[in-house]
């Protein structure tokens, strides 16, 4: 019995580190980039610090936190100011593991 439970432990461990794994493995950058994805550097430039239009905010070096749970309002439609409205038609295309993962990325730059 004892080996029994090792044994699912060791699955249970080896089953989370893949979980996490998956998460990690996303490249925030690349769904920056990618138009399939809401294209987010069309308007807010490839390094995210030119943006096309002087009105559109620089999104590189924002916090994490402060990035994703931007992007979750605008979806929602809690924040609903400014560009919000071009931004909320596109925000449902992104998962919020990828959008978590374009603000961990975005907060690098």
């Amino acid at each position: 019995m004892k080996k029994l439970s090792q044994i699912a432990m060791v699955l249970t461990c080896a089953a989370g580190i893949g979980i996490t794994s998956n998460a990690a493995a996303l490249d925030g950058q690349a769904l920056f980039l990618d138009p399939t994805k809401g294209g987010c550097s069309a308007c807010h430039g490839k390094d995210a610090k030119t943006p096309i239009m002087p009105s559109y905010p620089k999104l590189a070096g924002q916090n994490a936190d402060y990035a994703f749970n931007q992007m979750k309002d605008i979806q929602s439609g809690k924040r609903n100011n400014g560009m919000t409205a071009a931004m909320k038609g596109i925000t449902h295309l992104t998962t919020d593991e990828e959008k978590r993962a374009i603000a961990e990325w975005l907060s690098t730059q």
